[in-house]
């Protein structure tokens, strides 16, 4: 009896202490000094790896990120801003503007984003908001339309000169997604060294993954205030996969977002589902041949992951007056869902050709090589 109640303690072990070890275990196979961090998909915005993200603290520059975005954005790069005496004497981190200085918005984008520039900041925020004020109003009103849900920004620079100008990590990656898609953005964020145009400065970008710590680094922004601690949100790409790091009150942020790229590259990918092209396996023959997607599908997952994705596609049903008139056929007629693990992680209209919309230029064999096609089974449809 002894013996048999020995095993079911060491069974009633195995079953539940032992998963929770290795549970700590994989949980402490990444340890990261930040207070709040995040690590997403930039393309999905898939969240890899999170602490505390949702937690509202003090950013400092890496507040320059929206002032960047707002200034290229407003279409004015190529303007000329004179520089007021309150930009002039802002504190901290600078590029030394003077009072009555005229620099082009382009060379002060760039001091803002390589030197962390609190002078051209306040510039940049002046001229594109007409005032400081009407630029912290822009600053709210952008985090609230791309969904920033617990950020406040009381200035161009992230001073600790207000109490509440605060966000998240969380918000910070959602914000520097957002900005990812500027091409004008992303090539000044990735900016190694800088030559100014309208004032003399030869700027070195203060992000040292960009500049030589990490080979996979595209950009980002550094920041630092004696409240906020270091501050910093990176990028970096590797084998189609784009990814961005987070971190606030981080005394070791350098290997911090080393140690989270590294992870995320070793453990997932960027997997092509679908290509852009005819949709093949349409029973309806009037839109056998016809119907297609017009963007490519991919998704950062695991090799595990990609065998548990579903492509459903649903289409209109055809009104027999479509076969006597084609025109009458809508521009879209239906929709591409693809699911892992029943959540949906892409969506996509179907089109039918006229003379607005043409099918994109890919054979239809190119169009559907798919590492998904290459499973036992294939994908899996619902149409």
């Amino acid at each position: 009896m002894r013996l048999y109640q020995k095993c079911m303690m060491l069974l009633l072990v195995s079953v539940i202490i032992l998963p929770l070890i290795l549970a700590n275990k994989a949980k402490a196979s990444l340890e990261i000094s930040a207070k709040s961090a995040i690590l997403i998909d930039a393309n999905s915005g898939r969240v890899l790896f999170a602490k505390d993200e949702h937690e509202k603290r003090r950013i400092a520059s890496i507040t320059k990120i929206m002032t960047a975005i707002l200034a290229i954005e407003s279409g004015k790069l190529n303007e000329t801003v004179k520089v007021s005496d309150l930009a002039a004497r802002a504190e901290g981190s600078r590029i030394y503007l003077e009072k009555g200085q005229e620099i082009k918005l382009e060379d002060l984008v760039y001091g803002l984003m390589l030197r962390s520039g609190n002078d051209s900041a306040v510039a940049i925020a002046e001229h594109v908001g007409g005032s400081l004020d009407g630029f912290i109003y822009m600053m709210n009103q952008k985090a609230e339309q791309i969904g920033m849900k617990n950020t406040l920004f009381q200035n161009p620079h992230g001073l600790d000169d207000h109490e509440n100008h605060f966000s998240t990590a969380y918000d910070m990656a959602v914000l520097t997604k957002y900005a990812l898609q500027n091409a004008t953005y992303k090539k000044v964020a990735g900016t190694k060294n800088y030559r100014a145009k309208t004032m003399e400065g030869y700027w070195k970008n203060k992000n040292k993954l960009l500049t030589g710590l990490y080979e996979y680094s595209t950009g980002g922004k550094t920041g630092y205030t004696k409240l906020a601690k270091r501050t910093l949100v990176s990028t970096a790409e590797k084998d189609k996969s784009s990814l961005i790091a987070v971190t606030i009150d981080a005394p070791d942020d350098w290997n911090d977002h080393i140690s989270m790229f590294n992870k995320a590259f070793s453990t997932y990918k960027t997997y092509s589902i679908m290509k852009k092209g005819y949709i093949k396996g349409v029973d309806k023959k009037i839109y056998q041949n016809k119907i297609f997607i017009n963007r490519d599908i991919s998704y950062l997952m695991t090799e595990e992951e990609k065998k548990n994705v579903v492509i459903k596609t649903s289409l209109l049903k055809p009104n027999k007056s479509w076969e006597k008139n084609q025109e009458k056929i809508p521009e879209i007629v239906g929709q591409m869902r693809v699911q892992l693990d029943g959540k949906t992680i892409a969506e996509v209209p179907v089109y039918y050709p006229n003379d607005r919309n043409t099918p994109p230029k890919v054979s239809f064999f190119d169009s559907f090589q798919s590492v998904f096609m290459q499973l036992t089974g294939g994908a899996k449809w619902s149409i």
